[in-house]
């Protein structure tokens, strides 16, 4: 492993961002990588006073900050006895830091409300900016872990590759089995003959079947002694389907194309994964030079 890489997450001090700092901190360790506490904070952008209160010791909002970033290394040194922690505060929108940091990163990490403290409402659309836009991949992390649970990465015939050489990473860095699912759309078109109709969806196509033999193969190459699980269930709802398979999931990865209807979005499907999982989930893009 690289130990120039490092492992970014964002920490605001809320309780949403302690399981996203604890889970960084193990991959921090399992990879042999630097860990980088971030947080931003906006109060700049409302008033120039950050100093102390005239008489108050340890008061201001400059001392606030400092002091949560102290308390996230806190977090992660709780998870991880001893790991090297760099830290950085930074002001302004925390979408615009982490953007710029996760260049050159191994990963982004994020809990469900991002990262950026006190502006509640707005937090999490943070998460789902950086899925879009970030240079790495961002694990957004809830905290329902089920750290013995498999990793389940999600796979289209267009674009497979890079989600599942991260979900092998994952699987073999955490020990686990990885289940490799692919959605066979199902298609509502009335049949003389019901229960012909299911024999015949429930075979795989041969496309289909041609990506999954290629999939076994690729994830056996990058780990060969990986346990692997091939699912490919039949779904009028590829998000759904693929949650139905992580129900006992340690985290869920997904790739996009960045296909959203506004520019600098992810797709429907990695959407609705981000929001419907009850475990954390790695979204994986390939960078989209027009975003930069």
């Amino acid at each position: 492993m690289d130990t120039a890489e490092e492992i970014i997450v964002g920490y605001d001090g809320s309780a949403a961002a302690v399981p996203a700092v604890r889970w960084a901190a193990r991959q921090a360790a399992q990879r042999n990588c630097r860990l980088h506490l971030v947080h931003s904070t906006l109060w700049p952008a409302i008033t120039h006073d950050l100093g102390p209160v005239p008489g108050v010791e340890g008061s201001g909002l400059r001392r606030a900050a400092e002091d949560i970033l102290t308390e996230g290394v806190a977090r992660v040194h709780d998870a991880v006895p001893g790991l090297a922690v760099k830290t950085t505060l930074s002001y302004g929108w925390p979408a615009e830091h982490l953007r710029t940091l996760s260049s050159g990163a191994a990963l982004l990490v994020l809990g469900t409300r991002g990262a950026g403290g006190f502006m509640g409402l707005l937090i999490g659309s943070v998460s789902l900016e950086l899925a879009a836009t970030a240079d790495c991949p961002v694990a957004v992390i809830r905290g329902g872990e089920n750290l013995g649970g498999p990793v389940v990465v999600g796979v289209d015939v267009d674009d497979w590759e890079l989600p599942l050489r991260h979900a092998c990473n994952l699987a073999a860095l955490a020990g686990a089995a990885l289940r490799v699912v692919h959605v066979r759309k199902k298609h509502w078109i009335p049949r003389p003959n019901p229960d012909a109709a299911v024999s015949t969806q429930d075979q795989a196509e041969p496309r289909v079947q041609a990506l999954l033999d290629t999939a076994a193969r690729s994830a056996h190459e990058t780990i060969p002694d990986l346990d692997l699980q091939i699912r490919s269930p039949i779904g009028t709802s590829i998000p759904g389907s693929i949650l139905a398979e992580a129900q006992d999931a340690s985290i869920i990865v997904v790739g996009t194309k960045g296909r959203g209807l506004v520019r600098g979005t992810i797709g429907s499907a990695a959407h609705a994964v981000l929001h419907h999982a009850s475990c954390p989930v790695l979204v994986v893009r390939r960078p989209n030079p027009e975003l930069r």
